[in-house]
């Protein structure tokens, strides 16, 4: 039987229980990806808060990627020694920590100005550069000691896109088929394996794009199987318009759940399922009723970052998120209700 609050090994990390942070977008780094102040104390509270492992926020691979104003980056080394520190906070309460390298969108320079290319526009060069964007930002984040890294190909940015029929018309080699469409994703992640081989690879993939003609759970099934095939050592399942709202302990939970156990059944790697969980009960009938190995939590953890140790101290405890999600459109993405007397 699988409990929530039990040691778990998976390839080149230990966590303390089966609770994972899944990577939650902050926006406040500096333009060119430097970490701040604030974003050292919330990975602090974070790690202090008894979660088994952090993965931290959209930390883009490139410096002209301008999808968002805040996004953290590892795409210099000068920043390594930030980032270092980041690591070693998180890592004093410890709690290993994985970093979530992305690319919100490609963009090509032309007369001064970068405008964003969508995938069917690339060059073959372009997308060679792309695969090695990512590839020297995890050898900078084993540089700085992180114990593994997220490959985001989830929620419609760069790799997302790219791996959606709705978007990818490609020809060649990266287009067409479902494995070649997941060539560029493959690619990335064994220039990671074998430039950066301390470290732990995971992905984050959309069970579905919930798009005309966009991904779908078959082939997101598909995907998975290939990245298993190719020694990727774990995967969490999401999907497109996360955060759904009105979320209510015991009623509808874990909605992404029933895909994420589909895979589990194909696959050899262990499975992470994010998305709408908010009592311990429901976490941990999801993992004995299923293969699937951890819950990550994002929206919960705005709300209170010690919610794991409040759980592992008193199993009847429930988030107090109400999935209003207004921490969207809050400075710093906080829970609006942090701080306050409001007990809704």
């Amino acid at each position: 039987m699988k409990r929530i609050f039990e040691p778990v090994k998976m390839n080149y990390i230990e966590l303390s229980n089966r609770l994972v942070r899944s990577a939650t977008w902050e926006g406040i780094a500096n333009p060119d990806g430097s970490v701040t102040e604030e974003a050292y104390d919330i990975y602090a509270e974070l790690a202090k808060g008894g979660v088994g492992a952090i993965i931290t926020g959209f930390t883009s691979v490139a410096l002209t990627d301008y999808y968002f104003d805040g996004m953290m980056r590892l795409c210099d080394d000068a920043l390594i020694p930030q980032y270092k520190e980041l690591v070693d906070i998180i890592h004093a309460e410890g709690t290993p920590v994985i970093t979530q390298l992305a690319l919100g969108a490609y963009y090509r320079e032309k007369n001064g100005r970068y405008l964003q290319v969508e995938p069917d526009d690339m060059t073959t060069e372009e997308i060679k550069y792309v695969i090695r964007q990512f590839i020297d930002a995890a050898i900078r984040a084993m540089k700085a000691g992180f114990d593994g890294v997220q490959i985001h190909a989830a929620h419609f940015f760069f790799l997302s896109r790219f791996l959606s029929p709705a978007v990818n018309h490609r020809t060649d080699s990266y287009g067409g088929s479902t494995e070649n469409r997941s060539r560029i994703l493959l690619k990335i992640m064994e220039g990671i394996r074998k430039e950066a081989p301390s470290l732990h690879i995971t992905v984050k993939i959309n069970s579905n794009d919930f798009t005309y003609d966009g991904l779908n759970e078959s082939e997101s099934l598909t995907i998975c199987k290939l990245l298993d095939v190719a020694g990727i050592d774990s995967i969490e399942v999401s999907g497109n318009g996360t955060s759904v709202g009105g979320i209510r302990p015991h009623m509808n939970e874990g909605y992404f759940a029933p895909f994420a156990a589909k895979v589990a059944e194909k696959v050899s790697c262990p499975i992470i399922v994010v998305g709408g969980f908010r009592s311990l009960d429901t976490m941990e009938n999801v993992l004995n009723e299923t293969k699937i190995a951890m819950i990550s939590l994002s929206r919960p953890l705005l709300r209170e970052p010690d919610l794991p140790n409040k759980m592992k101290a008193d199993s009847s405890v429930i988030s107090k998120c109400v999935s209003c999600n207004a921490c969207y459109s809050s400075p710093s993405h906080k829970c609006i209700f942090r701080g306050s007397t409001h007990h809704a």
